[in-house]
């Protein structure tokens, strides 16, 4: 085993210590912190200086991205300006592993001149951070992963885990769900495998449907036109009652053009619900083998409402 994995091993398992540690330490404060921020009529403002700043930079975007609005605020822009970004309406989480971080004495002046609501995160209870917050959430006594004491590693790990602990927290008290997830989030691949199959699907005119009485002539045609490769077919209400593929068409090679549209389909084809997501479609088209599925309300009347094909779940990346 070389030094590296040494090291690594050492490093993972200093701060999964640190972890198990901050869990066992929550107490009532947290659950403060929480009600006051879902109180909170304006954002949660987050704020820290070099480490701690990356570190609130991500519990921002995190909350912003669960449904807290919050935002970060550079403490020395802070100082020149952008104190003006805090209102009597918001919340401020100020991380600061020694709570003396000198950049941060205009932004806590700030609240406390203002009594806007200031939750604090340090290591030590004593520090001026912690000491004038309205709510302070203290760091347990760690070593720092490094083995010197002076990088911020064990310490960082520890604020962003309890920045995440908030932010699931109050995921959990506003009940945020997936769907609420997918409208932060409508790009890249997570957006992608959140997306509904009525955001995908094809609808109205662009759906290949013909009766059960149409010559096979006809729906061939109807097949050609809209280019999916499949037709469907309806009966005189309109109801989805079979589907006509590829391999419909092999099977009645020989006189084709003599049947009717009911007598070559597939019949109670599977179909999929709009609210479905559209990586349950790709899941149904992979195990059945199919490139297409009619889309149908289960609480509708039978009708197609739209057709999903696998290009379209291939293009925002699934698949």
């Amino acid at each position: 085993m070389s030094a590296a994995t040494d090291t690594a091993r050492r490093v993972i398992r200093t701060e999964a210590d640190a972890l198990t540690t901050l869990a066992d330490t929550i107490d009532g404060g947290f659950e403060e912190a929480v009600q006051v921020m879902l109180a909170a009529k304006g954002r949660i403002i987050v704020c820290g200086m070099g480490k701690s700043g990356h570190i609130a930079r991500k519990i921002a975007a995190t909350l912003a991205s669960t449904g807290t609005p919050a935002q970060f605020v550079h403490p020395a822009e802070a100082s020149h300006g952008d104190l003006g970004m805090l209102t009597k309406d918001d919340v401020v989480l100020v991380l600061s592993n020694s709570g003396e971080t000198p950049e941060l004495a205009d932004v806590i002046g700030y609240t406390r001149r203002f009594h806007i609501p200031m939750i604090g995160v340090a290591s030590r209870a004593g520090s001026t951070l912690l000491q004038q917050s309205d709510i302070a959430l203290v760091l347990p006594p760690a070593p720092e992963a490094c083995g010197t004491g002076v990088v911020p590693t064990t310490s960082t790990t520890m604020t962003l885990a309890l920045g995440d602990a908030l932010a699931v927290a109050l995921m959990e008290h506003r009940q945020f769900t997936a769907e609420h997830f997918r409208e932060f989030h409508p790009g890249g691949k997570l957006g992608a495998m959140l997306s509904r199959v009525r955001d995908l699907m094809h609808r109205d005119a662009a759906l290949p449907l013909v009766t059960g009485d149409t010559p096979m002539a006809e729906a061939l045609l109807e097949i050609s036109r809209k280019g999916f490769g499949v037709v469907g077919v309806t009966d005189a209400d309109g109801r989805l009652t079979g589907i006509i593929t590829d391999g419909d068409l092999r099977r009645h090679m020989e006189g084709l053009l003599d049947h009717k549209a009911a007598e070559v389909m597939t019949a109670a084809p599977r179909t999929i619900a709009p609210d479905a997501l559209a990586e349950e479609a790709v899941g149904v088209m992979n195990d059945r083998k199919i490139t297409c599925l009619f889309v149908l309300d289960p609480d509708g009347d039978g009708a197609a409402e739209g057709l999903l094909h696998i290009h379209d779940c291939l293009r925002v990346g699934l698949g």
